[in-house]
């Protein structure tokens, strides 16, 4: 009967609705109940802004750039202040061939979204659903267990090796169930890099099926030499997804725009669930202004590169008391605590001291901060402040 109403007009059914014929249900007066792989989802979680009370300090915390973003990108952006009134252009076409140009790649294979988020959901929903399986390495990026367990798939955790990934682990994992392999290179939250023989071993022993999902949101900070060779086997392989953000080197984390690159096939399965307005006109035009804003992103590269080197040294200098550094390609430093002073004690004092950085129990990880690497003056401060922290 409840079917037959749905097409009813409005008049017979408020007919109906008087008599004794419709009687709700306890089903009917109960709450909407969701999937129980929706429940399973642990919410993401990003790095704070302010501290516990309130102060706005020296944010380390989500891996922005420390020297915000290209003024060639501001201007594009503040030049769209006219068009708040129109729809964004769902092709995004400028974009497209701002980034083919750029990187020798063919447009009409090029995936976009609400930032590298949105693409690797994209990629979930398109190849997983109930009962398949997804892999990726312990201490993996958290969006993945989400985008997984969003579309009802089994979460395959590999173990690493020494907090990075472990091309091995990942095959024994892999069963006729997995549809999807997630590998972030360099890896976040530990900094860990797979090599380009890595990469390649990892994909040749994949079978034809699974989708290999490269996430280089950090590649820009890498030295040229250091290519994990991703993007070409996107170009060349039908089981290959690079996906890449503007929120890192380009300075752009609010404008939310990222993109990814596969074989027609895989992009043309991806379209089919994507969003149909993905980021604003003033986020497009910023975006390519920022991509053609070569020096700017090389300048931040080398910062980057040095600094981090630095912060390393000055870790490894705190080894006798049980302070350890990954070591990392990306714009940040995992700092393990393995002595006297724990992980919570440093992110405390340093949020004291006017430093916010990213405590990560909820990742497995209660013993370690992941620090962004920022300014000379802001990673001189800390240092200081995290050398009286250990020696108090």
């Amino acid at each position: 009967m409840g079917r037959a109403l749905c097409h009813m007009p409005r008049g017979e059914l408020k007919a109906l609705a008087m008599t004794d014929e419709i009687i709700p249900t306890a089903a009917a007066a109960s709450a909407p109940v969701p999937k129980d792989w929706i429940m399973a989802i642990a919410p993401y979680v990003p790095g704070k802004s302010k501290t516990d009370d309130g102060r706005s300090v020296s944010k380390l915390s989500s891996n922005e750039n420390p020297f915000g973003t290209s003024e060639h990108a501001r201007e594009a952006f503040r030049s769209a202040a006219m068009t708040l009134e129109r729809y964004p252009d769902s092709a995004a076409v400028d974009l497209r061939e701002a980034l083919a140009a750029a990187h020798g790649l063919d447009p009409a294979r090029i995936i976009y979204g609400t930032g590298s988020d949105e693409v690797l959901h994209m990629a979930a929903g398109a190849f997983a659903g109930p009962g398949d399986e997804i892999v990726y390495s312990r201490f993996g990026f958290s969006v993945y267990p989400i985008a997984t367990r969003r579309v009802g798939a089994i979460p395959v955790v590999a173990p690493d090796k020494d907090y990075a990934t472990d091309v091995d682990a990942i095959l024994a994992c892999v069963t006729e169930r997995t549809r999807l392999v997630f590998i972030a290179n360099p890896n976040n939250p530990t900094g860990t890099f797979c090599t380009r023989a890595e990469i390649a071993r990892l994909h040749a022993a994949l079978p034809a099926h699974v989708l290999l999902v490269i996430d280089q949101a950090y590649a820009e900070y890498l030295d040229p030499e250091d290519d994990d060779g991703g993007m070409e086997l996107a170009r060349t392989a039908p089981n290959v997804l690079v996906t890449r953000t503007f929120s890192k080197i380009f300075g752009l984390a609010s404008a939310r725009v990222g993109w990814g690159y596969a074989s027609a096939e895989v992009i043309d399965a991806m379209h089919r669930i994507r969003q149909p307005f993905s980021f604003s006109i003033a986020a497009s035009q910023a975006a390519v202004a920022a991509v053609k804003d070569t020096g700017f992103v090389e300048r931040c590269r080398l910062h980057n590169r040095e600094w981090r080197a630095r912060f390393e040294a000055e870790i490894a200098a705190l080894g006798n008391k049980g302070l350890r550094a990954v070591p990392s390609r990306a714009n940040f430093s995992l700092v393990l605590f393995e002595g006297e002073t724990s992980a919570e004690t440093a992110y405390k004092g340093l949020m004291d001291a006017g430093y916010i950085v990213r405590w990560l129990p909820g990742q497995e990880l209660p013993h370690g901060l992941r620090i962004t690497i920022g300014t000379e003056e802001e990673m001189t401060g800390l240092i200081a402040a995290l050398r009286k922290i250990v020696a108090d």
